[in-house]
């Protein structure tokens, strides 16, 4: 059971934290008020709980005096987690896209269904944020999938199966800062799409995402226009009830795409298209291919636009209405935290490392490994620790990904 005070049944406040390492060195209150300029009162409201020992700054001069470093003081007994090391799984997954043996003879590929359910799976962990989970299954998923294809090439539900497994591969390796692998399993689910509208606008979502990631946002908007093209064309569209919310997706990607490279008026034009259909059709998310749109995402999407245009202010501003509305709830984990971590460019360069470090600890507590295993959080993590003071909660989290402020 945990005790009074813990978190959990190692892990101590950081008020007793500091009152053990001080009992330990032999000091009172009084002597190690002295020792770091503080008052006698002061020491025994941090100790109890009463006061917050929430300054990067005093935790440094705490730590100095007690002799310790201040990732001792703020990890205190509790086991310090690391960042996931992540290479090992994606070499895995390297050598499993560059594979293309044939099935080994007299061994049957799982079925179609038992792979669907376990790729199902792995989109949910997914979306909730658990990309450990995920890329441990992927090699895996990887070698079965290529294997249920060559024994059934041209049933359409291994194609299915096929897209949503390269796209889960991608859209997981351009998290990881893999872009041009991303664009390998991209290009692979598009590939296996041809012929079929509604399975290349999927994959065209995961190319997209990672043309973005390689910094050719013109192409990336491209893709994501002539796939909506082609839905637009597709004759049996009638029977896709989810095509709008495919079509609101793809025009969401073509929109931050044209932002990246700078064009504002097609980035506008793009992103009130999705706000229509968004207005019309609502909130939609499915479960098979990760697709989440609605009126929010949208509202997500314009905020990342306008900060990648340089409108900092008006990001900041569309963050906060998006993310004050009960629809930012009902967003996927992982869908939350990469935007929190994406806005905190906009905190940044407004002069605000605090709300930039506030929304790195939201996201931490909303999907962990997004703030512990992207690079992308790790850069923004870095720079705001070199912007100066932080609070105990984002020097907590420094310490568990192993930074310390430059």
């Amino acid at each position: 059971m945990t005790g009074p005070g813990r978190r959990n049944g190692n892990e101590l406040p950081i008020g007793r934290r500091m009152a053990e390492l001080r009992a330990r060195r032999g000091m009172n209150q009084q002597v190690f008020a002295d020792r770091i300029g503080k008052s006698k009162s002061w020491v025994d409201k941090v100790e109890r709980g009463v006061r917050t020992l929430n300054r990067l700054s005093v935790i440094e001069t705490v730590a100095a005096a007690l002799g310790v470093a201040p990732n001792v003081l703020l990890a205190g007994r509790a086991r310090r987690e690391t960042a996931t090391d992540s290479g090992a799984d994606v070499e895995r997954i390297r050598a499993a896209l560059a594979r293309h043996d044939p099935p080994r003879s007299g061994i049957a590929p799982p079925s179609v269904r038992h792979l669907d359910d376990q790729v199902g799976y792995a989109w949910t962990a997914y979306r909730n944020g658990h990309h450990s989970q995920v890329l441990r299954m992927l090699p895996d998923l990887i070698d079965d999938t290529r294997h249920a294809g060559h024994a059934q090439p041209a049933d359409a539900p291994t194609a299915d199966l096929s897209v949503r497994m390269y796209r889960l591969a991608a859209q997981t390796l351009v998290k990881l800062g893999e872009a041009n692998l991303a664009w390998l399993a991209a290009d692979r689910a598009i590939t296996t799409a041809t012929g079929d509208p509604r399975r290349a606008g999927l994959a065209t979502i995961s190319l997209a995402q990672a043309l973005r990631a390689l910094r050719r946002g013109r192409l990336a908007m491209t893709a994501a226009l002539t796939a909506v093209h082609q839905l637009d064309l597709a004759p049996a569209r009638v029977f896709l009830p989810d095509e709008p919310a495919l079509t609101g997706t793809l025009l969401i990607e073509a929109a931050l795409a044209a932002a990246t490279c700078g064009d504002d008026t097609a980035a506008g034009e793009l992103t009130e298209r999705a706000a229509r259909l968004a207005t019309v059709h609502g909130h939609h998310h499915h479960d098979n291919d990760g697709i989440g749109f609605g009126s929010t995402a949208v509202e997500l999407a314009r905020a990342l636009t306008a900060m990648r245009l340089g409108d900092h202010h008006r990001a900041a501003t569309t963050h906060r209405q998006a993310t004050s509305g009960d629809g930012w709830h009902l967003l996927p984990a992982e869908h939350r935290a990469a935007h929190l971590i994406d806005i905190t460019r906009a905190h940044l360069d407004l002069g605000d490392p605090h709300a930039a470090g506030r929304a790195l600890v939201t996201a931490d507590g909303i999907a962990p490994a997004e703030t512990r295993i992207r690079p992308a959080a790790r850069a923004a993590l870095t720079a705001v620790l070199r912007a100066g003071p932080t609070s105990a909660d984002v020097a907590r989290l420094a310490a568990i990904v192993g930074l310390t402020r430059q």
